[in-house]
Parts: structure tokens; sequence; C-alpha cells
């Protein structure tokens, strides 16, 4: 989706929020969405502090990231570890993730059998599915055989 457009849809939401769009507000809309990776409110906190624009508060963007998640324009993901980090969604395609409980990876996939299942669990309990989210908790690749080596060496200690 054009950032243009997104921008448009912002402002529309700000207003029935009875909210304006502010130099801040757009600060941090512009900065969320020029990653495409999952970010914290910290690590947007400090990009913002690194780059150059309208000063923004903490509290400035954890207040938006509320906002913006109300909006549908980002969504959170409760990493598992009490943490919370954001991606921006509008426009974009949904999808699930995977979360390294060890060093925090976050890989996103997509698979249709596990929607159709979901919608057929959903419909079978009365339920019309709206939305949802899809954590999956384990261990990357490379965590994984870090941990097997180190099971193999207590196991020779």
């Amino acid at each position: 989706m054009k950032h243009s457009l997104v921008v448009e849809k912002f402002e529309e939401f700000l207003k029935g929020e009875s909210l304006k769009l502010t130099p801040q507000r757009r600060r941090i809309l512009d900065r969320v969405y020029a990653t495409h990776d999952h970010f914290s409110a910290d690590t947007l906190y400090a990009w913002l502090r690194e780059e150059e624009g309208p000063q923004v508060s903490r509290a400035t963007v954890y207040r938006t990231l509320e906002v913006l998640s109300r909006g549908g324009f980002v969504a959170g993901l409760d990493t598992g570890d009490g943490g919370m980090v954001y991606e921006h969604v509008l426009g974009h395609e949904h999808h699930d993730h995977l979360v390294c409980m060890s060093c925090g990876r976050i890989d996103e996939f997509q698979d249709h059998e596990i929607e159709e299942l979901q919608l057929k669990a959903a419909a079978a309990k009365g339920f019309t599915l709206v939305s949802h989210v899809l954590r999956l908790s384990g261990f990357c690749g490379p965590c994984q055989e870090k941990r097997e080596s180190q099971g193999k060496e207590s196991e020779t200690k």
C-alpha cells in the first residue's frame, strides 16, 4: 500500500477519534512504515532519537502505538517473555509467527491448511471468526543446535 494512502487513512482514523495528526504522530507513523522488521516500543523510541525530526517522548511513542494498534495500522505480538513487538499490517496479507524462546528471532509464515482448520473449529463452536493471532514458540535452528551441543557436553562431564 502506498505510504500516502496509509497517511490519509491514519488522518481519517484520527479524526474519528477526535485526535489530530501532530508532527510527532506523523513521524512515528513514517518510521513504523519505514521498516519491515518487528520492533519494540523502546526500539522505535531509540530509532527516533537517533534520527532528525520533531522531538518525540517515550510516552508519545507508547500512546501512538496504542492508537496505531486500535486503528489497525500495527499489530502487537506478545513474544512470550513479557515483551511486546509490533509490525505494520495495513495492506499486508495475514501471517502467523514462529518465535524463538532463546534468541527472540521471529519468523513469519502462512499456511492455508491451518487457516481452514481454525475456521472449521470456530464454526463448530458457533463462532464467527473475525481475527486471530497465532504464535508458535520454540527454538530456531541455530539455537536448537546450540542446545543440543550443550546437552552433549553436559552428558560427557
